[in-house]
């Protein structure tokens, strides 16, 4: 799906016709639309937040609940209901991989979310893919036929994600079974059992499912060679790594950190680093350009890159 398609299928006519009259370059770049009432609406690109104006004017446009509301019923096809297993998460995918965030009022059953109501904001993240992007990465996580265990390390909005899923696309085309756990559906794009974006031909996804519950799920099902994972950080989480990498099943994961020293710093990696579970860590920064790639190091820390 296009990004116009997206604002005229999805957005409500107001909310259509301010983005339909932005900064086209803004709009080319967009890695998110914030939208929230009683606020103006933002682009941010390039990690530059731009106000959208009212057309013909300085004053930016000011959603209300009723483009909210109208945005929302579009976004779940008039049946909120069928997509609230999503809603109750905090966000929705839309065909093409986009990840609409949901923010409001949150309903409890016990001890669960049951729903969220009263929205007050949506956050549209949009999906880029970037063919080719892990090729420089590819030369040092697999070789000879063998694939090293990798951790690819990156502060946030730094396109970790984007390349892991250009990696995963490239493992599994070249033939290994690759299990992906797509907790937030942000790497494949899964809408309605179908994968939005590219991950590969032997590729097998586990969508909105648990880290835990779906490395477990894979591993027992699907006799993966690899499993990915966008985003590990919990203790039961680090303790199923260990667990996979006994079994001699490999592993491509991400974690949120600004380099090697905060990564030892976090509960539980020391141990992960120390044990050597890893046997390449890829770090990401933004500097010259989003998604550069600052450094590899093998399982013993040592430079082989950058």
């Amino acid at each position: 799906m296009q990004f116009t398609d997206l604002i005229n299928g999805y957005l409500s006519k107001g909310l259509a016709e301010q983005l339909k009259n932005a900064d086209k370059q803004i709009l080319s770049e967009a890695e998110e639309i914030r939208i929230r009432v009683g606020r103006p609406i933002y682009i941010r690109s390039k990690n530059v937040n731009t106000a959208v104006g009212l057309k013909g004017t300085d004053k930016p446009y000011i959603p209300t609940a009723e483009d909210i509301c109208t945005s929302l019923a579009k976004m779940s096809n008039y049946s909120a209901y069928a997509f609230n297993d999503e809603i109750k998460r905090g966000y929705i995918t839309l065909p093409g991989g986009y990840r609409v965030g949901i923010c409001g009022s949150t309903v409890y059953n016990a001890d669960e979310i049951s729903t969220i109501k009263d929205i007050s904001s949506l956050n549209i993240r949009i999906s880029r893919e970037i063919t080719g992007c892990a090729d420089n990465v590819l030369k040092y996580i697999c070789k000879d036929g063998i694939f090293y265990n990798t951790l690819i390390v990156s502060p946030p909005s730094c396109g970790k994600t984007t390349l892991l899923r250009d990696v995963i696309r490239q493992i599994s085309n070249s033939g290994r079974r690759i299990g992906l756990v797509d907790e937030r559906s942000e790497i494949a794009g899964t809408y309605l059992g179908q994968a939005q974006n590219d991950v590969g031909t032997h590729t097998d996804i586990l969508d909105g499912c648990r880290k835990t519950d779906g490395m477990y799920m894979l591993l027992r099902s699907m006799a993966p060679e690899i499993i990915a994972v966008d985003e590990i950080g919990s203790e039961k989480e680090l303790e199923y790594i260990g667990y996979i990498v006994n079994s001699g099943v490999g592993l491509l994961c991400t974690v949120h950190a600004y380099g090697m020293e905060e990564l030892n710093k976090k509960n539980g990696f020391a141990d992960i680093i120390k044990n050597r579970l890893f046997e390449r860590y890829v770090v990401l920064s933004s500097q010259p350009a989003v998604g550069t790639v600052s450094f590899i190091y093998d399982k013993e820390l040592n430079g082989i890159c950058f």
